[in-house]
């Protein structure tokens, strides 16, 4: 093949030749192994993580109970799992009550699902932004009653400083993150180097890395969504190559089309 024509190919597939690890499956999972593919690369869609109901279900019905009587100013939703809970609960947001999302992906569900969005960070797509943002958005007022629905291993960021402002925050067990064990041929794979690159994309699939697949060989790229995933894999000892610029899949792929071209 001419060479201007293999360069033309390497452009428009920069990843030709990677193995990719997708850790998350549904539509999340199949949006990435497909434009993977459209990059040339060859996912491996193995979901690490799973989620469960939570364990205290009456304290989550009472606060749904609540939410859907107008008892809530506000309630923050901070991952699109939240929303596949609120869905599967039908639960009804009163119209006096306000909804924050913590990030665009969590936002579109809400809006997929036919919740109505409020507040997005504009900057910072995290529970740290949303803090950053609050007091603009709501004017300053002070106290609210807020509804805050959470994982169950999920740090209290976000309740703990809208707490420190001063507003009434009633916290919520919504879901349990859970780990899925692997394949064994996948495990076998990454041991063997044969996976150029595996995707961690919150700290409880880092978590689910390490355990399940470490140590990782050096010439396995570890990639991670954003900053936040990239202090949390390294709290646990992942070794960590890449970080996204801004948490979406498609920054994360794109981080890895930049190392594939830098090779």
């Amino acid at each position: 093949m001419n060479s201007r024509y293999k360069t033309k190919a390497s452009l428009a597939k920069p990843l030709t030749g990677w193995r990719v690890l997708v850790p998350r499956g549904g539509p999340w999972g199949d949006h990435v192994a497909a434009d993977l593919r459209s990059k040339g690369a060859q996912p491996i869609v193995a979901p690490m993580i799973n989620f469960a109901p939570t364990d205290d279900a009456p304290a989550l019905e009472a606060a749904l109970a609540r939410l859907a009587a107008g008892d809530f100013d506000w309630m923050t939703v901070t991952s699109a799992t939240t929303v596949d809970v609120l869905s599967s609960h039908r639960a009804v947001v009163a119209a006096s009550t306000r909804i924050a999302a913590v990030g665009e992906t969590t936002a579109a569900a809400l809006i997929a699902a036919g919740y109505r969005v409020d507040i997005v960070p504009s900057e910072d797509n995290s529970a740290r932004g949303l803090l950053e943002e609050w007091e603009t958005a709501t004017s300053g007022q002070v106290p609210l009653r807020i509804l805050t629905l959470r994982s169950e291993i999920a740090k209290p960021l976000l309740t703990e400083g809208l707490r420190r402002i001063g507003h009434d925050v009633e916290s919520v067990v919504a879901y349990r993150t859970i780990g899925v064990p692997v394949d064994q041929r996948v495990v076998a794979d990454v041991a063997a180097g044969t996976v150029q690159a595996l995707l961690v994309t919150s700290g409880s699939v880092a978590q689910q890395v390490q355990d399940q697949l470490g140590p990782i060989p050096e010439s396995t790229v570890v990639a991670c969504i954003g900053p936040r995933t990239a202090r949390d894999a390294a709290a646990i000892g992942l070794r960590v190559d890449v970080v996204a610029d801004s948490p979406s899949a498609e920054s994360l792929i794109q981080a890895l089309v930049h190392v594939a071209r830098s090779r």
